[in-house]
């Protein structure tokens, strides 16, 4: 019995895991004040609802993280290029026969269980692990080969396209992460510059000229979030879009430094997407500008030990991969915050491991069980050298 206990042991770095529980102790709490509303509305008020099954969201997270990071990361390494292939074909198929959601076709509903799956989760993971992946094949020893740039550049613009038209910010945070790995990766520099100027034109042209274009996607949506942050005028006169903004804000000043504590929060009933989107805000709003502060420094600490075990690689992938996922999770979860003080323009990213979901909960946590992978095998290397040193001063 107690060599089962064992080997059910928790491997890896003992601080991700702690900050993984606190995240999702956090989660529940936030969940089940900000979704009373909701349960009322769809729910005949059974405020119970949303609780339980974000309970049961998460411990079904927990398992994903346990067999995740007991797995290899050769295993991540191998299957790479598949995992890519399927993820782009079901953002295709998302594209023609998926489920039209907030003006948006970037879901896939399973039939019989009605649960919606948003491809570009899996695409995420996908396409960090293709990049580490090919970066570590590629290396050399002042350099990275000219030849991974297209091996990479290639895939990324490819799935970041089929993204963009529905869902600009994962686009660009997908892109942005792709980029810096490339960049720590020793990819020429030449190609970096020139790649970015590329996107960074399309980009600009395409919403500067978006009025004239008929209607793509969210394109019309992303031009009119970001003329409203930074025209202020033109924000007054649509009140419709600048209201979740407004009433952020004001669950953000209402709370304080010391917050108005866990339910006590009056913004939930009026700040559209309370438990995913703006789930900072009621954060701020309960827990006060301290416990925001708490949070935000969960994800600091988080890209902290990742960089711990980057240290620790004595492989290119692994540390690739570490590096990806983290600044992956840690990117995301800044855009989520600065969306809610109003720093950025309004996006639909949720802030990681504790809105409330199921398509990123899933797959934010196999991101965590192959950080914590990576941290596992690298202890149990680093475990096998001290012995062998030890052995060879005992010969």
């Amino acid at each position: 019995m107690a060599g089962f206990f064992k080997n059910l042991s928790l491997k890896g770095d003992k601080t991700i895991w702690i900050i993984i529980f606190f995240l999702s102790m956090i989660s529940l709490l936030v969940v089940y004040s900000s979704t009373g509303t909701l349960a009322y509305k769809v729910k005949g008020g059974n405020t119970s609802y949303f609780f339980i099954k974000q309970l049961i969201l998460l411990g079904g997270c927990y398992m994903i993280i346990y067999v995740v990071h007991r797995i290899h990361f050769k295993v991540y390494s191998s299957s790479a290029n598949l995992v890519l292939i399927i993820s782009i074909g079901l953002l295709i198929l998302a594209k023609l026969v998926g489920t039209n959601l907030n003006d948006a076709s970037r879901w896939i509903t399973i039939p019989g269980i009605g649960f919606n799956f948003q491809p570009s989760e899996l695409a995420k993971l996908a396409l960090i692990l293709h990049v580490s992946r090919t970066l570590s094949r590629y290396q050399a020893e002042d350099s990275c080969k000219k030849e991974a740039f297209w091996h990479i550049v290639i895939p990324v613009g490819i799935v970041c396209l089929l993204i963009f038209l529905d869902d600009f910010s994962t686009s660009v945070l997908l892109g942005g992460v792709c980029y810096l790995l490339m960049f720590i990766g020793r990819i020429a520099k030449k190609y970096l510059f020139g790649s970015v100027g590329v996107v960074l034109a399309l980009v600009i042209m395409l919403i500067v000229m978006a009025p004239l274009l008929p209607s793509i996607g969210r394109v019309q949506t992303v031009r009119s979030r970001i003329v409203n942050f930074f025209d202020k005028d033109e924000a007054n006169v649509n009140n419709n879009q600048n209201y979740q903004v407004e009433q952020a804000k004001i669950a953000v000043v209402s709370g304080g430094i010391f917050g108005k504590f866990p339910g006590n929060s009056t913004q939930r009933n009026f700040l559209p997407h309370p438990y995913s989107d703006f789930i900072y805000a009621i954060i701020l709003e309960e827990m006060g500008w301290i416990g925001g502060f708490i949070i935000l420094a969960f994800y600091l600490i988080l890209l902290y030990r990742a960089g711990l075990i980057v240290r620790k690689c004595n492989r290119t992938f692994p540390a690739f991969l570490v590096i990806g996922l983290t600044l992956s999770i840690v990117f995301q979860a800044l855009t989520n915050m600065a969306v809610s003080v109003n720093l950025i323009p309004v996006t639909g990213q949720p802030l990681p491991l504790v809105s409330m979901g199921g398509t990123s909960l899933i797959f934010t946590s196999a991101a965590f069980g192959m950080i914590l992978s990576v941290s596992n095998w690298v202890n149990e290397e680093e475990k096998l050298n001290e012995e062998a040193k030890l052995n060879e001063a005992e010969d």
